[in-house]
């Protein structure tokens, strides 16, 4: 399993590479615009292609983006989905240029209980994004969430039922595990036992070879809370043990965790990355 985090690219790609090397990460996730904005500036095909080629001096370290958090694909109302549809088609085409291993999106939110209903909304509007993006591809990420309020996505059978509607391929549509979105939601991953259910049911639900990226992140509060707070490797809830469980699933031993933390930089990535290289070589022994 290869290890990062989510990085700034405020200063440009170059500086973008140079912190991720100067804190040992070997897996980037960035922001391909702002995540607070439907609209980002047009990216430079030029500069893209120039950060595509550093990475791949770097040895091809694996990079992916995380939409904006304005996307809602399970949006009841039609503007709002339409708008989603747009935004994500171009979160796509901008991965596509990066040459991202992933786009990472959630799913948004729905009042309705109705699991199925709202997984045919998101999946027609994925389908529609994609063909959006023409020859644009990249591979999409449905990301699992703390399974607070009317949010979609917080169990395998919700992001399972996405990934059957859809009819994509898993080399098209994949999922990212979020660590501390997991524990909140009520899934139990402080040991062996629960990642292997956990596992288990993305394997049942989705199809083999959908898990695509690690979120790796402990979480501030306890099991089931619904609180999506994230803390420092081995000082929330999951606690070491459980990540060191993560590092011991064959299952995962090609996917690449990025962390999300909290704090100022480097320390918050500099540090949680050794932590995570010490579990990581603790069950290599």
């Amino acid at each position: 399993m290869l290890i990062g985090a989510h990085v700034s690219v405020s200063g440009g790609y170059p500086k973008t590479l140079e912190y991720a090397r100067s804190v040992d990460a070997e897996c980037i996730q960035i922001f391909a615009k702002s995540p607070r904005q439907w609209r980002g500036a047009v990216l430079d095909p030029d500069a893209a292609a120039s950060f595509v080629e550093a990475r791949a001096e770097m040895g091809g370290m694996p990079l992916f983006t995380h939409t904006a958090y304005l996307i809602n694909l399970a949006a009841a109302d039609d503007a709002m989905w339409e708008k989603s549809v747009y935004a994500l088609s171009d979160e796509i085409t901008r991965g596509h240029l990066l040459g991202a291993d992933g786009v990472v999106t959630h799913l948004g939110s729905n009042p309705s209980e109705d699991i199925g209903l709202t997984a045919k909304r998101i999946a027609e509007g994925v389908v529609a994004a994609f063909e959006l993006c023409g020859e644009c591809t990249a591979r999409l990420l449905l990301e699992n969430t703390a399974g607070a309020g009317a949010t979609y996505g917080g169990s395998a059978v919700e992001l399972g039922a996405v990934v059957r509607a859809s009819g994509l391929n898993s080399d098209i549509l994949g999922v990212c595990i979020d660590t501390c979105h997991a524990h909140a939601a009520g899934i139990d991953v402080s040991g062996s036992a629960g990642w292997t259910d956990l596992l288990d049911a993305i394997d049942s639900e989705c199809g083999e070879g959908r898990v695509g990226l690690i979120h790796a992140n402990d979480c501030k509060f306890g099991l089931g809370e619904h609180k999506d707070r994230h803390e420092w490797i081995g000082d929330g809830f999951i606690g070491a043990a459980g990540f060191s469980a993560m590092m011991a699933q064959d299952r995962l031993a090609s996917t690449c965790a990025v962390l999300e933390m909290p704090g100022e930089i480097p320390d918050k990535d500099s540090v949680n990355i050794a932590r995570l290289k010490v579990l990581r070589e603790q069950n290599r022994s």
